[in-house]
């Protein structure tokens, strides 16, 4: 276990050094930064000023390397529309999305775990059915569109939930929906796939022609093995969660970081959106390493192939 957890530590480093640096390419995706950061009206010796100021006039390698060095304490600069430290606004409003981000998943994996191992029991049953046809509806639902719908129902035509902000645990009831639908059809899905898979094997029917009860055979024998899949996906879909909750956060009124991100592309607050872009970033290594771990212990074969 310890060599697999080498090999997936060494792995996760490269990746982070990479998003690393793409992350530090988007101030220059868009053009110069000191041209932008004198605005339309700047003048050249204005430019040149910004350019000096930032660093900007030095080689693209130093500027990466101050650049990470500055990371490594926590300083992701300063908010040019804020005027405050990148890091506080992040750190202020991070607890909202991870809250939001740790609901909606547990919604969508408690959603969609029973509902794909009800649908493989009886394959193209009438639960089958419905299990996929609310699947498809997840699929082909926009989140924003649903959002707004929820705010109708609960917010207008029977106002028992708010519709905005997060001051207490209700607030986060109709954005969890909103967000865990959008993450349950893959689940369901995949979940379905693997148990039907699964299901059919040999060690199954062992277990079942040994006399085992019904229940033991599905979650003990099938569901431990079928799930493998589940964990990866629920790890990378996490990770989509936490940064696709900007339309979510955006609907319901919620400062966390989604909502942060919008507000600083509307601004193009360029240090913010690039500590954001990195912060999501990292969050999908971090989690891909953690799937990597719990499918190893769930399945000791995985260390020796990994």
């Amino acid at each position: 276990m310890a060599a697999f957890l080498l090999r997936r530590l060494v792995v996760a480093a490269l990746v982070a050094l990479t998003v690393s640096v793409l992350a530090f390419a988007l101030v220059f995706v868009a053009g110069d930064p000191a041209t932008a950061l004198s605005g339309q009206s700047g003048r050249a010796a204005d430019v040149e000023y910004l350019r000096r100021f930032y660093g900007l006039d030095r080689p693209l390698l130093v500027q990466y390397g101050a650049w990470l060095a500055r990371l490594g304490v926590g300083d992701f600069g300063n908010s040019l529309f804020f005027g405050f430290p990148v890091a506080a606004l992040i750190a202020e409003r991070l607890p909202v999305t991870i809250a939001l981000g740790l609901a909606a998943t547990a919604f969508a994996v408690g959603i969609g775990v029973p509902l794909g191992v009800l649908a493989a029991t009886r394959p193209n049953g009438p639960v089958d059915l419905l299990v996929r046809l609310v699947a498809a509806i997840g699929q082909a639902m926009p989140t924003f569109w649903f959002g707004l719908m929820l705010i109708i129902l609960f917010g207008i035509l029977y106002p028992v939930l708010p519709i905005s902000g997060a001051q207490d645990w209700r607030g986060f009831v109709l954005p969890t929906v909103v967000l865990g639908y959008y993450a349950t059809p893959a689940i369901m899905r995949l979940t379905r796939a693997g148990m039907i898979e699964v299901l059919s094997s040999d060690y199954v029917r062992t277990a079942r022609a040994k006399g085992l009860r019904p229940p033991v055979v599905l979650f003990k024998h099938a569901l431990r093995n079928a799930v493998l899949p589940v964990v990866s996906l629920t790890a990378v879909q996490m990770g989509a969660l936490l940064s696709g909750s900007i339309v979510v956060e955006s609907v319901f009124a919620l400062n966390g970081v989604g909502r942060l991100a919008w507000e600083s592309i509307l601004r193009s607050d360029l240090p913010t959106m690039q500590a954001i872009v990195l912060l999501f970033s990292l969050f999908y290594v971090a989690l891909t390493l953690a799937a990597d771990l719990v499918n190893a212990w769930l399945d000791p074969r995985l260390r020796v192939r990994g």
